[in-house]
């Protein structure tokens, strides 16, 4: 007999997928900070575990936030239960969330516009990563740093960095067509010629650092947790 839950916690599991780490920009479900299960009656159970006692708590309301919403988006989800745990703003964080009452409820002296502004400084720091990786596909085809800056979105090949920096460019309201310059500013106004060559610099910089950054904490949470293993739906195994 087929168990229903499967395809529900397929879906829930595909929700969770969506929701990044604002500072790593990568999904939960992927650096391993997720797990899920779900009743027969569509109840949804979500559990996030980060790599330290002590991660930002703007950070992990971010996430625990947008995992609540992302799971409250899938048909056929009754119940929802979104909980931070082993950390120290657990407790506040997990409120917060769960009444909607907003970040600046919960952590009193600290406005939510806040929050809005780290999301989008980390918003802009992914699609300069992208732009960086779209420009090594350009660079590595035989393209010069004048021509990278003369590039349009339309010059990627199909691949995995022309995805990825078109889902930056929307989620921070910049163009997308193919006519649109590839090498921007956060405001989406296309680069000088005179500071391509330092525009690409600062790029890669910003994506090792993300890159780095997302190493470092992968080995925190297999350190904390070294037990711990997921199967592809996100369910804990011990």
């Amino acid at each position: 007999m087929t168990d229903a839950r499967v395809p529900l916690r397929e879906a829930v599991w595909e929700a969770l997928g969506t929701v990044r780490d604002p500072e790593l920009d990568e999904p939960i479900t992927e650096l391993g900070f997720a797990a899920a299960t779900v009743t027969r009656a569509g109840a949804a159970r979500v559990r996030l575990r980060l790599p330290t006692y002590f991660c930002a708590p703007n950070f992990a309301y971010l996430m625990v936030a947008d995992a609540r919403d992302a799971v409250a988006g899938v048909p056929g989800v009754t119940e929802i239960d979104v909980r931070l745990e082993d950390h120290f703003a657990a407790e506040e964080i997990n409120a917060g969330v769960a009444t909607e009452s907003g970040f600046a409820d919960a952590f009193p002296g600290l406005a939510d516009g806040e929050l809005a502004a780290l999301r989008l400084t980390f918003q802009r720091k992914a699609h300069l990563a992208a732009i960086e990786r779209a420009c090594r596909v350009l660079a590595d085809a035989g393209r010069s740093v004048k021509e990278l800056g003369e590039a349009r979105l339309g010059d990627l090949p199909d691949s995995a960095a022309r995805t990825s920096l078109l889902r930056r460019r929307t989620d921070l309201g910049l163009p997308t067509g193919p006519d649109e310059r590839l090498l921007v500013d956060d405001e989406g106004r296309p680069v000088e010629d005179g500071l391509v060559a330092g525009r690409i610099r600062f790029a890669q910089a910003v994506r090792v650092s993300i890159e780095g950054n997302s190493g470092f904490c992968r080995g925190l949470l297999k350190t904390r947790y070294p037990d711990r293993a997921q199967t592809e739906e996100g369910e804990t195994v011990r």
